[in-house]
């Protein structure tokens, strides 16, 4: 945890308690998180300093502090029991005073360059649609908040963009609400309502036992994704990776590349699983297996570039002589001096302003072909004509389905 404890005043002259994380920047727009029925636990906390990473100022106000100020339930059944009877005695009302005062004291708060965001989670993800009809946030997101679809006139009170995360399996949330919320926002481009398959009510949560890492992550890049558009920061990630790729290839600078890089990166070369995850391990794996390791006349040829809230996808041809034991695409095999061009496609996240991850595929049966060390004959596989064709579409399409001649057209 990077954050500190600040007190909010309140209406009856008292002070709630909250979680304040800072961006390392030390200013930028802001974030209200609210927490799930579980209270301000270390997952919250998490997650604040994962926005606060992300360059946001977050505030997550302690929600429960006229129940049990300081609550940090466990997961297990004790926990959820106990959950259970604290939810029963819950004030919403008082809550949502609660956030409007977190609002404004995020707002008035230096470090806040003025536009404010609600998030919540299951609890929080109600109130996170409350404070968006009734708090003057500038966006808001809620993960699977239960009850949304009762109180439909609360839909022609949100004038801001929203997104809606669901999950397909909720137990709290079932599919037929989340029907009714579609409908409530059927004629709202700004209103995104996303529905995970084969998740469960608290598919963000890393620490339950309905955890799922995929939409998590996609979750997440869709939520950064709103914030980046409607309160900002706005980064140059074009210019970030274009930085990251002259230190590998050009200056060849290890140092520098993982000073692109957040505190815990990943690389995952996908068709023969090289890279490294964190930073000691990615450090050792750039020194030794990959700067050192490219051909010396590797070169790359851009083809499309798609650039999102916090990833960019790149797709291009690579060519190089493989005058050099590849560790990080060909580990094992010795040079033979075979030239090779190949489409290869990089999925960069990112995380603020650094680097976060790099998914790299390529078609490694090409590769073979072309060095040689895989015969293609009676495979569905192609060598060098994969690059060509990418390059060039008018080449000839479905030289390998020996079938597609029987679909032709015939003469009349």
């Amino acid at each position: 945890m990077s954050g500190d404890v600040i007190r909010i005043p309140t209406a009856d002259g008292r002070e709630l308690g909250a979680y304040l994380a800072v961006p390392r920047a030390g200013s930028g727009p802001g974030i209200v998180l609210l927490h799930t029925a579980f209270g301000l636990d270390r997952h919250m906390r998490d997650m604040a300093d994962l926005y606060a990473e992300e360059g946001y100022v977050v505030i997550c106000p302690d929600l429960y502090w006229r129940i049990e100020p300081g609550l940090d339930l466990g997961q297990d059944e004790a926990g959820r029991q106990r959950m259970l009877g604290l939810y029963q005695k819950f004030d919403h009302a008082a809550a949502l005073d609660d956030i409007a005062r977190s609002v404004s004291a995020l707002r008035a708060r230096s470090e806040c360059t003025g536009k404010v965001a609600a998030i919540g989670f299951c609890l929080g993800g109600g109130l996170a649609y409350h404070a968006a009809a009734q708090s003057s946030v500038d966006c808001a997101v809620a993960y699977y908040g239960a009850g949304i679809d009762a109180e439909p006139d609360l839909a022609n009170r949100i004038t801001c963009p929203l997104v809606l995360h669901f999950a397909e399996n909720d137990d709290f949330v079932p599919a037929a609400a989340v029907a009714r919320v579609k409908e409530a926002f059927a004629r709202r481009p700004d209103i995104q309502i996303y529905t995970y398959p084969g998740t469960k009510h608290g598919f963000n949560r890393p620490d339950g036992g309905d955890y799922d890492k995929p939409a998590a992550r996609l979750a997440h890049s869709r939520s950064i994704a709103l914030l980046r558009r409607v309160i900002g920061p706005r980064y140059d990630l074009e210019a970030l990776w274009e930085a990251h790729t002259r230190y590998e290839f050009e200056t060849r600078d290890v140092a520098a590349t993982m000073a692109t890089m957040v505190g815990d990166p990943y690389v995952n070369h996908v068709p023969v699983m090289t890279g490294g995850v964190g930073q000691r391990d990615l450090a050792r794996f750039y020194a030794n297996h990959f700067i050192p390791k490219c051909p010396a006349d590797i070169a790359m040829v851009p083809v499309s570039r798609t650039i999102g809230g916090d990833r960019i996808v790149d797709e291009m041809v690579v060519s190089f002589t493989h005058d050099v034991e590849i560790d990080w695409m060909l580990p094992g095999v010795a040079p033979t001096g075979r030239r090779v061009e190949v489409p290869l496609v990089a999925v960069v996240g990112f995380r603020g302003g650094k680097l976060y991850h790099e998914h790299i595929y390529w078609d490694q049966a090409s590769v073979l072909v072309q060095i040689g060390v895989l015969d293609p004959k009676g495979l569905p596989v192609a060598g060098v004509e994969t690059a060509k064709k990418l390059l060039d579409e008018t080449l000839p399409s479905n030289t390998l389905m020996k079938r597609w001649p029987e679909s032709a057209p015939r003469a009349e």
